[in-house]
């Protein structure tokens, strides 16, 4: 089965090129983004491999299945970027990595709340000039805080297991409770008071219709004074200027974000030798109490092995007529 994969990069070579041998499917490496422009790259493959800024609109669906394509398969578990509705119209199944690493995602966000309450970064850089002075450096401790986790999926579980493991109280906000939750000690709680009652907020919830910028300026004014705010979901969970004008105001203490709203044309890519052109993303650079890391939460060995597996194992689900059990419906 002849497969292209759109936004590829080394790593992305190097790990299905590992997991491809069990399978043997003929697999093609893009570095291009999948749009309307690229699309047509995909003439004479059966199946496209896209990850998480690669356009599948109805127009790019369309192209594809003019020349043949009858799989989209995601190396991800987001799927915001495809439009659904006429995928199934058009007869092409999307499947997804509904999980690979939850801890890798977790532990990145323990990591931008270490850092940005104990600023190592920036004691890394005066060190290295020779500056010992501790003024402006000074933190809290974690234990005691109360930290509040919107999504409780695999990801949020886990993060929520780490926290306690620092002695913060964790309230907890989902769609729906579970019993996992309740064992874990979660404080199961409403957005209402999850807002009003935490030191720490993290994002951990998929990018749907009704979580678009769940994170504006009525929810941020209902957020305790110099809160610390953190997303490894996607990016359009937060209204970035909103959270600017907040960070401008001092409501806001802390921002950590590994995801933007419009990173499809920055992260992923070396853009040190050119003027980047986003007014608000370079805003947002320009405190310092705002870290941003380029959507690598996901990056660990391990996670990119379960992708990589998961894959190209969905990808086989559907040569062979296999219940495709991580098809996105």
């Amino acid at each position: 089965m002849n497969v292209l994969f759109f936004s590829s990069k080394n790593y992305d070579h190097q790990f299905f090129s590992q997991a491809n041998p069990y399978h043997g499917f003929n697999l093609k490496f893009l570095e291009v983004p999948l749009n309307t422009s690229t699309a047509v790259l995909a003439n004479g493959y059966e199946a496209v491999c896209v990850f998480v800024n690669d356009l599948v609109n109805r127009e790019v669906l369309e192209q594809l299945a003019s020349q043949g394509v009858r799989l989209i398969a995601l190396r991800c578990a987001g799927y915001n970027n495809v439009d659904l509705k006429a995928a199934k119209e058009l007869g092409i199944p999307v499947v997804r990595v509904p999980a690979y690493s939850p801890y890798s995602v977790a532990e990145h966000t323990l990591a931008l709340i270490l850092t940005l309450n104990r600023k190592t970064h920036r004691a890394f850089n005066r060190v290295r000039e020779g500056n010992f002075a501790l003024n402006g450096l000074m933190g809290f401790d974690l234990h005691g805080k109360t930290v509040g986790l919107i999504g409780l999926g695999k990801i949020g579980l886990v993060t929520a297991k780490i926290l306690m493991g620092f002695g913060c109280k964790v309230f907890g906000y989902d769609v729906q409770q579970t019993q996992e939750m309740d064992d874990l000690g979660i404080t199961f709680s409403d957005l209402e008071q999850l807002y009003r009652t935490s030191d720490i907020i993290s994002l951990h919830c998929p990018l749907t219709p009704e979580t678009f910028h769940l994170i504006n300026s009525d929810s941020i004014s209902k957020m305790k004074k110099g809160v610390m705010l953190i997303n490894t979901s996607r990016g359009a969970l937060v209204d970035t200027r909103a959270v600017i004008e907040a960070l401008k105001q001092e409501h806001i203490g802390h921002l950590g974000v590994d995801v933007y709203e419009e990173e499809a044309d920055l992260f992923f890519e070396d853009l040190s030798d050119k003027v980047i052109q986003d007014d608000v993303f370079m805003r947002l650079l320009s405190f310092n109490n705002v870290l941003i890391t380029g959507h690598q939460a996901f990056f660990t060995s391990n996670a990119l092995q379960g992708i990589s597996e998961t894959t190209l194992r969905n990808i086989a689900d559907f040569k062979n007529q296999r219940p495709l059990i991580n098809e996105v419906k």
